[in-house]
């Protein structure tokens, strides 16, 4: 086995290689990242890094300043979240836009060869304000192609509408024109949404009417159903092999648990991955068929707060208890599109100062990590792009070069000759641990014990965290400082420890950090500290031989 490693890439800038940055610019001024840029030297350089997985963030076609509204459009790129046609790919990603499929699907096949798997979105929840599919095969109606628009709500539809009133949002949209006004993606139900709102997008009508009381007209099947499965049928036929559902809680956990067995009855290996951030459905959610979910509202907020906002280590153990039964299934990250950059003003201003927290996602358990392109060489997501803003992320909706990105891959090459020295070391880290964790038979399928709680005099459970992970012959002793300073930490491996992992009491110890290479040489006793000496914001992956 080898644990799920995700790799989330942004095409737009993942290739882009123009310097200019020129906020609120076009692409013919800040440049745009390519299918074909993606080759053989970067997804070496990803599979390198420990990835078993490509996310391909933005790939479905989606709204933008160039062919859409721009009154209704987010950023000169567009948000990749506005898609006008599922069956079709981003032009702007192309090297020759009327080949812009075929460059696509020799990505998928490029990264098949290098040895990983390919993710893609689906966003079943919302789409563009100007929907529309010229890319459907032969036969497949359209979204809303037989929609009655004088009707509010009928499982029929494909959209809510709000009859008798146009869309007028609480700004200027100059000549767009959309009557009756169909219901704004983020459950908005006026036809005034504001500019917080997701204006530029439109709920879909999966048979809840939500102004009845949210009463379920799931029989016969919806319309909306069959045509988003069929979507996925599409997709999973051109070779992806996992989605990853985007605000996968906005659509009921029923139409999951239909479309995700009629697509595996066809594609029994392919998975799906939910961005849900409300607790209570976790595990309906599992049940529907879902592989993996997001643990942003547990453990991914509680570690950035205990990198960046003095919380106590301690309290990590209650973030996997939380979850226990399914802990398998939570994905763990500390970096996406959507979430504040590591390195920024926003979040702690250095991508080594979360070390401690990305050692902890990484080998906790056997469940699946991820990270974001430029998070292993310390991208701080500090420009002022254009739409998005100085906000601490990498814009998603304007062209825009990234400068850790292009330091790295260096015009292509994929050798980190721009990266400076933090960078450099920054980045040897995460091929290290992630290796670490792809590699290790412990990690990838063995039992985990927390020592949390059995530490004693001189082991601070505010600013350090230890636990223990083991499968067959391999022991390993995982100890990590959030602390300002090097420190001394005494660990203590109760008598419960040696009897639920089946270790021997008498054992001595040669450990090898297999993160620094160090070695210690100490006895591994019931009850009796071994002690590991942590430089400020570090940990250690101690193999005990």
């Amino acid at each position: 086995m080898s644990k799920i490693i995700i790799y989330q890439c942004f095409p737009r800038w993942f290739t882009n290689y123009v310097t200019a940055r020129v906020p609120q610019a076009d692409k013919s001024v800040n440049g745009c990242g390519t299918f074909a840029g993606i080759n053989t030297k970067a997804l070496k350089a990803i599979q390198e890094l420990g990835a078993t997985h490509v996310w391909y963030t933005g790939v479905l076609r989606h709204a933008t300043a160039e062919h859409n509204t721009p009154a209704i459009t987010k950023g000169k790129a567009g948000s990749p979240y506005s898609i006008t046609d599922y069956y079709d790919v981003d032009p702007d990603l192309a090297v020759h836009e009327q080949k812009r499929m075929e460059e696509f699907e020799a990505l998928v096949a490029r990264t098949h060869k290098a040895g990983m798997k390919v993710i893609i979105d689906f966003v079943p929840n919302h789409v563009s304000r100007e929907y529309k599919s010229a890319c459907r095969p032969e036969g497949v109606e359209d979204l809303g192609e037989h929609d009655h628009s004088e009707w509010a709500f009928s499982p029929l539809n494909n959209f809510y509408y709000i009859p008798g009133e146009e869309f007028r949002p609480s700004f200027d949209i100059g000549d767009y024109h959309e009557y009756p006004a169909k219901v704004t993606g983020n459950d908005c139900f006026s036809a005034h949404p504001s500019v917080n709102d997701w204006y530029e997008t439109v709920k879909l009508n999966y048979g809840v009417h939500y102004m009845g009381g949210c009463e379920k007209q799931f029989n016969p099947i919806p319309d909306t159903w069959r045509k988003m499965s069929d979507i996925l049928l599409f997709w999973a036929g051109k070779g992806i092999d996992a989605f990853r559902v985007d605000m996968a809680h906005m659509v009921p956990v029923e139409f999951f648990d239909w479309a995700i067995h009629r697509v595996r009855a066809v594609f029994p290996n392919v998975q799906f991955i939910a961005e849900i951030y409300d607790p209570g459905l976790y595990r309906p959610y599992l049940k529907a068929g879902f592989d993996f979910l997001y643990d942003k509202v547990g453990m991914y907020d509680y570690l950035r707060a205990v990198t960046s906002r003095n919380y106590s280590a301690e309290g990590i153990s209650h973030q996997w208890q939380a979850v226990d039964d399914i802990r398998e299934h939570m994905l763990y990250f500390l970096e996406n599109h959507d979430e504040q950059r590591i390195a920024s003003g926003f979040f702690c201003g250095s991508g080594r100062a979360a070390e401690p927290s990305m050692i902890v996602a990484a080998t906790l358990g056997t469940n699946p990590v991820m990270i974001y392109s430029g998070q292993e060489v310390g991208e701080k997501g500090m420009d002022v792009e254009g739409f998005s803003g100085m906000d601490g992320r990498t814009t998603i909706f304007d062209y825009w070069g990234v400068k850790s990105i292009q330091a790295w891959a260096n015009k292509g090459k994929f050798d980190g000759a721009g990266l400076d020295d933090e960078q450099r070391d920054l980045r040897a880290f995460y091929c290290k641990l992630l290796q670490i964790a792809k590699t290790s038979p412990a990690i990838n399928e063995g039992k985990m014990y927390d020592l949390e709680y059995a530490q004693g005099e001189g082991f601070n459970r505010h600013k350090q965290y230890a636990f223990l992970r083991k499968h067959g012959k391999q022991t390993l002793l995982i100890v990590v400082n959030f602390d300002d300073k090097e420190v001394d930490v005494p660990v203590t491996i109760p008598a419960d420890a040696f009897i639920y992992l089946q270790m021997d009491e008498k054992l001595s110890v040669h450990a090898i950090d297999l993160l620094s290479g160090r070695t210690i040489d100490e006895p591994l006793m019931t009850s009796t500290p071994m002690h590991v000496t942590l430089p400020a914001w570090t940990g250690a992956i101690l193999q005990i031989h």
